[in-house]
């Protein structure tokens, strides 16, 4: 087995592989772990827990703490020291690589630091600080990844204009950061730097942020931002980013103007997938350059395999190393479950959290789903801690009270989905997941409350709120 990308597609279908006896060789260029441990979810995500400190000590005041000395509140006493925070975000970011190095290696995974390029089927050249090397593979496996799309028009210098892994080396935050892009990415990061203190503007081309997302959820954090100070520009297109001195200037559609002192640019990935050799070898590649793969990961060529995202399966790490085990599995002949995208459990860290598994509310409307939404300001554990913003969202099936959906929005829902998750995986009944014990008080308490309500024999009743 073969293997070009470290990430989590591709170190997972390494651990399997060694599992199943097979002899392994990993080929990747710049850490173990990639871009997903060293420059996108360890590090926002630890940029983030930062900020979610921030957002515990203005809540402490709600709950009635509060400074005995002459400061005005207890978040204009404590101060944000970006460096430190970012210092830790790559350190953290570091460790974590070497922790997936050391376990490789001992699992008894050849590692090697180059590049690599496939040479037809059965033949990978890693090219390394030696030379190139060809390694014979029965099984190869391309999990390359991608990286953050660049605009001629805005390109990012690293200073002052950035892409998401460009973020990380800043010493001081941000008097007034213009995030261009209302994504997962854009609205991640305007969250964050937000709950710092730092000043944001962040321009959206759609008429609300999260396109694509469940759109009760996005009209929370849309209000959350709006609330907190945000500027949202809804509708509006960013034409160009230019710098000017201190400042950056982004030019809008329409010929209007936004003067900030730094740009994040968060507009979409491109897949790492030219000059692989990819179409020599008969691998189908998609216009946007994607590698075509079906449910247990196969392309279009017999013997290569790819995970991750530079598939476009699901861009996220969860999906990239279930893809590489199920790549495994399958080549090495283990009993293989097939992708199940309708199971994905995905998270938007925004605050408070999006948490979503299953079909979505516009899918349901097709199938005469019922559900059932309630708001977290009637959770008594949610009062307790000053939790106003957010709601849980329990999708089932008419008749056979199925889940087969859900939506969490409150702090922590990338934990709270977790019942929801394994009711869409397992088909359990909305009765099934009453019948489970939850904690009085507590934000799970919601979800049972949900399941409850959709307790009905009526299989004329499509919708429930």
């Amino acid at each position: 087995m073969v293997i070009v990308g470290g990430g989590p597609g591709g170190y997972e279908a390494a651990l399997v592989a060694r599992q199943l006896d097979g002899e392994v060789t990993l080929v990747e260029r710049r850490g173990l772990g990639g871009s997903a441990v060293l420059t996108d979810v360890v590090p926002s995500k630890t940029l983030i827990a930062a900020s979610e400190a921030m957002t515990e000590i203005r809540r402490a005041e709600e709950v009635g703490l509060r400074l005995h000395s002459g400061a005005e509140s207890l978040a204009a006493a404590v101060g944000v020291d970006l460096g430190q925070v970012n210092r830790r975000i790559r350190d953290l970011a570091h460790a974590q690589s070497q922790d997936i190095r050391e376990r490789l290696l001992a699992e008894g995974v050849r590692l090697i630091d180059g590049t690599g390029r496939l040479d037809g089927a059965s033949q990978v050249v890693a090219t390394t600080a030696d030379g190139d090397e060809r390694l014979p593979a029965d099984i190869i496996l391309v999990a390359t990844g991608a990286s953050p799309r660049e605009l001629p028009e805005a390109m990012p210098d690293g200073e002052r204009i950035f892409t998401w892994t460009q973020l990380y080396d800043l010493e001081r935050l941000p008097e007034h950061l213009i995030v261009v892009g209302s994504g997962v990415t854009g609205a991640e990061f305007a969250s964050a730097y937000r709950a710092l203190g730092a000043e944001v503007t962040l321009v959206s081309s759609r008429p609300q942020v999260l396109p694509g997302h469940d759109a009760d959820a996005a009209a929370v954090i849309q209000a959350v931002f709006e609330g907190s100070g945000m500027t949202v520009l809804n509708n509006t297109r960013a034409a160009g980013v230019t710098r000017r001195g201190d400042e950056v200037v982004v030019s809008l559609a329409g010929g209007a103007e936004v003067v900030g002192s730094h740009c994040l640019m968060a507009v979409g990935a491109v897949p790492n997938t030219a000059g692989l050799g990819l179409a020599e070898a008969g691998v189908e590649v998609t216009p946007g350059g994607h590698l075509k793969v079906d449910r247990v990961s196969r392309t279009s060529a017999r013997g290569v395999y790819a995970a991750g995202d530079c598939t476009g399966v699901f861009a996220l790490a969860s999906v990239a190393a279930m893809q590489g085990r199920i790549a495994m599995w399958h080549a090495l002949g283990d009993s293989v479950t097939p992708l199940d995208l309708k199971t994905v459990a995905s998270n938007v860290f925004t605050h408070p959290e999006i948490a979503t598994v299953g079909v979505s509310e516009e899918a349901a409307r097709e199938l005469r789903a019922r559900v059932v939404w309630l708001p977290l300001g009637s959770n008594a554990r949610a009062k307790m801690q000053a939790v106003t913003d957010g709601f849980v969202k329990v999708i089932c099936l008419p008749t056979t009270g199925i889940v087969i959906g859900g939506v969490v929005v409150a702090p922590s829902a990338s934990e709270l989905i977790h019942p929801l998750s394994i009711a869409v995986r397992n088909k359990l009944t909305v009765d099934q997941l009453t019948a489970s014990f939850t904690i009085y008080p507590s934000l799970s308490g919601s979800l049972a409350e949900a399941a409850r309500r959709l307790h009905s024999h009526a299989a004329d009743q499509p919708i429930t709120y």
